[in-house]
């Protein structure tokens, strides 16, 4: 008898294990740079929620905003060291890794958003994240529209050489450096959670953001005018790091790409009702807005910023450029 129960107990034992190993939680860290506010933020709640309701509760993922686990090069580095599985980031940062792709950041290589999701269905797309993906192991799962930038300054502007001299914020990537330098602005690379308080103290009179980000770090309150240069239709993916990439199944695969692409579709369409409004918004709050020939910035651009000394592939500029 006593042989008998232990067997069964045993038995039991095995049972309650494989169940539990079955429906066992895995943790996951999804970093990000923005507001809770924004979102980049409320659409990656919902899609962990969503992703832990496909999976059975198999995974949680567990978001961190507002830089709360490192600045946007931060966690980059992270998906290498293995401190974060899921980010938000942009192709500028993706291209330390793989320069090429950064050319989807080079002044007016897009229309306008259309163009640029038109752009993540092509063959210039597929080529450009897999160079990234052999160069880094990391996967790009998602891209949502981040916004288009404008610039934001003291001192009003309406043509390329208005800029001259300008001490204007801008990130420290190549391809956000290229319009300011090419209109002659003095450019400095100060960390995005620090714009604003350089911008109130005169550390810098000028910065570069979509409406929605100007918004939401409440750049309006330090600065006079909004000019609509338009010279970056911005984007950002949702990428997983390699380790956590090769870890799930296929069907895992599927289910996160599935929910991160419905997240930044979400986003997207956000994003564009928002843009659509803040320009009355803005002006509403007494700031000039000004609009401008975006031709001028653009031939200068052309003529004073050559995408070779960037990395970037002038057949890559081209194809993206004609898609339609």
């Amino acid at each position: 008898m006593k042989l008998k129960l232990k067997t069964l107990l045993g038995a039991a034992a095995v049972i309650v294990a494989s169940t539990l190993s079955a429906h066992a939680e895995t943790v996951l860290k999804w970093a990000h740079v923005y507001e809770t506010s924004e979102p980049f933020h409320t659409d990656s709640v919902w899609a962990a929620e969503e992703i832990a309701k496909r999976t059975d509760g198999r995974y949680k993922i567990e978001v961190f905003p507002a830089s709360q686990l490192g600045k946007e090069a931060d966690i980059n580095q992270g998906l290498k060291l293995g401190t974060v599985d899921i980010i938000i980031s942009g192709s500028s940062f993706a291209a330390r890794d793989y320069k090429p792709i950064g050319v989807t950041y080079y002044p007016y290589i897009f229309r306008d958003p259309s163009h640029l999701l038109a752009y993540t269905k092509s063959d210039v797309f597929k080529k450009l994240t897999g160079g990234y993906e052999e160069s880094t192991g990391n996967h790009i799962v998602a891209v949502s529209y981040y916004g288009t930038r404008h610039t934001t300054s003291n001192r009003p502007i309406s043509k390329c050489a208005d800029m001259a001299g300008l001490k204007m914020r801008v990130p420290d990537v190549p391809a956000y450096l290229a319009m300011p330098r090419a209109c002659g602005a003095n450019t400095a690379p100060i960390a995005f959670a620090e714009v604003y308080l350089a911008l109130q103290n005169g550390t810098v009179e000028a910065q570069e953001n979509p409406l929605t980000t100007i918004e939401a770090k409440k750049f309006y309150e330090v600065q006079k005018n909004i000019v609509l240069t338009g010279h970056i239709v911005d984007h950002l993916n949702t990428v997983v790091s390699k380790s956590r990439w090769e870890s799930l199944s296929d069907e895992d695969k599927q289910i996160f790409t599935e929910v991160m692409q419905e997240a930044a579709a979400r986003t997207t369409k956000t994003i564009e009702a928002r843009e659509k409004a803040l320009v009355d918004e803005f002006k509403n709050k007494g700031l000039t807005v000004t609009e401008i020939d975006k031709a001028d910035f653009e031939n200068n651009v052309i003529e004073n910023v050559k995408l070779e000394d960037f990395g970037y592939e002038k057949a890559d500029w081209e194809a993206i450029r004609a898609i339609q």
